[in-house]
């Protein structure tokens, strides 16, 4: 690996080059929209909009697992928001989720529509709403909401950190791809010491925790991140991959994982969900193509 020549920051930075990288064309200093955009509203009390990286993800596994479970208000339409095309800064969007980031949910199931934006957010929000997902008694609750926020503090380690720089930044810089591969591995650590003395994040029972994380480290444990398995040894981490592999199969996350999902094999995308039968009829590979 290389390193970047010798950088002295000046007394004020300001914004007069592109970032670089794959993402550059999606960065910017300012919040705020930049085009007028409004977002589009299906039939479903809960409207989300989003996109199939593993912040999405989350929700919509906790989405379809509600609805396995039989809440039939936890029906949504899933909008997708393509971020390398901007689509998160148009006005509808901003008005949703003033930070610009997927996912981001309406809830029109009452008088008045609820917003709600950050994925950690959106979990506490429907496990409340529906009344599942998330311990009731004092401490299983603190237990699943410490791992829930150990995650939402420590993914942008791997996402952010790791991610980009292993992944997507234009120069390979030595030490930052040292320096958060081993974050990332400590943090890999945690979680085998935790799965190793129980069978769910949080306990004996399956929650918005496991929602939360598996996305991300179980993601990352199967190979499926950044095609950086074998550089981070995961094979190593023997309980993260029979937590990842016993979540892989429950029906609502492979369901899950479909939603919003734009890259891949096309049987496995579904880029908008409106309906239960979208699984079965309207992944890109059913979909006949646009001439």
């Amino acid at each position: 690996m290389t390193t970047s020549s010798e950088y002295t920051p000046p007394q004020v930075w300001t914004w007069n080059k592109p970032s670089g990288g794959r993402f550059a064309n999606i960065n910017r200093p300012i919040a705020g929209p930049t085009q007028e955009k409004d977002l589009p509203v299906g039939r479903h009390p809960l409207q989300l909009y989003s996109l199939g990286t593993p912040n999405g993800v989350k929700v919509t596994i906790m989405l379809e697992e509600l609805l396995a479970l039989g809440h039939s208000g936890a029906e949504y339409d899933a909008w997708l928001i393509r971020i390398g095309e901007g689509d998160q800064f148009g006005s509808g969007f901003v008005a949703v989720n003033p930070n610009s980031k997927i996912p981001a949910l309406m809830d029109r199931s009452g008088p008045t529509p609820i917003r709600v934006f950050e994925s950690g957010a959106i979990l506490m929000y429907l496990a409340e709403k529906f009344g599942a997902f998330l311990p009731t008694e004092a401490a299983p609750r603190a237990e699943c909401l410490s791992w829930l926020f150990w995650q939402m503090g420590s993914a942008p380690y791997l996402g952010g950190g790791f991610g980009h720089f292993y992944a997507y930044a234009p120069t390979k810089i030595e030490y930052a791809i040292d320096r958060f591969a081993m974050e990332v591995k400590r943090q890999l650590d945690v979680l085998d010491r935790r799965l190793a003395e129980s069978e769910y994040i949080a306990g004996a029972s399956y929650t918005i925790a496991d929602m939360a994380i598996f996305p991300w480290y179980g993601g990352l444990a199967k190979g499926l991140l950044y095609g950086a398995g074998e550089f981070l040894s995961v094979q190593e981490y023997k309980h993260v991959n029979r937590w990842a592999d016993m979540l892989n199969q429950r029906p609502a996350v492979k369901r899950g994982r479909m939603v919003n999902r734009i890259s891949g094999n096309p049987s496995s995308q579904l880029h908008e969900r409106h309906d239960a039968r979208d699984f079965e009829t309207r992944t890109q590979d059913k979909l006949a193509p646009a001439g």
